[in-house]
């Protein structure tokens, strides 16, 4: 897959599959997602350690044009990274492996958050959903023996 490819990803609400064989084409597919992004949407984000979360969240703010560097948010929880302009949406960023639940994920006042921004939870599936109505979760897993990850992707309603 190259760049070109990562584009074809479909229309807001679509669900797919891609290979995707080194990171630059994991942040490419984040740069490309973020295309169907807007304030108020929740991204979460699954798969194993070095899976490509955080690359995919590196994609998603250059997509996005959002400032700061992005990191794994693991030991500081959540990470804010500014609009890149007026009407364009910031973007936060949060690692929620070390939330013990609901309550650690309620300190945080995401609620407020997504009025304003995108909100990107890695470890999210299971903790992060009730925020919204409907959620983009993102899915990820990496070839043990190579640097080729697969990505799926699906738009889930909260019934």
């Amino acid at each position: 897959m190259n760049v070109g490819d990562a584009m074809n990803i479909g229309a807001r609400g679509d669900a797919g599959t891609l290979e995707l064989p080194e990171v630059a084409d994991t942040e490419a597919f984040g740069a490309a997602l973020a295309t169907l992004l807007r304030a108020g949407d929740l991204v979460i984000l699954d798969g194993p350690l070095g899976a490509g979360k955080t690359a995919l969240t590196r994609g998603l703010a250059a997509g996005l044009g959002v400032g700061g560097r992005v990191s794994s948010p693991t030991f500081i929880i959540a990470r804010a990274h500014p609009p890149g302009g007026p009407d364009r949406p910031g973007l936060i960023h949060v690692d929620a492996y070390r939330l013990g639940g609901l309550d650690d994920l309620d300190a945080l006042d995401l609620d407020t958050d997504l009025d304003e921004s995108v909100v990107v939870v890695e470890w999210g599936e299971g903790v992060a959903e009730r925020l919204v109505d409907e959620y983009l979760l993102v899915r990820l897993r990496r070839d043990d023996l190579s640097e080729v990850r697969q990505v799926s992707w699906e738009w889930v309603r909260n019934d």
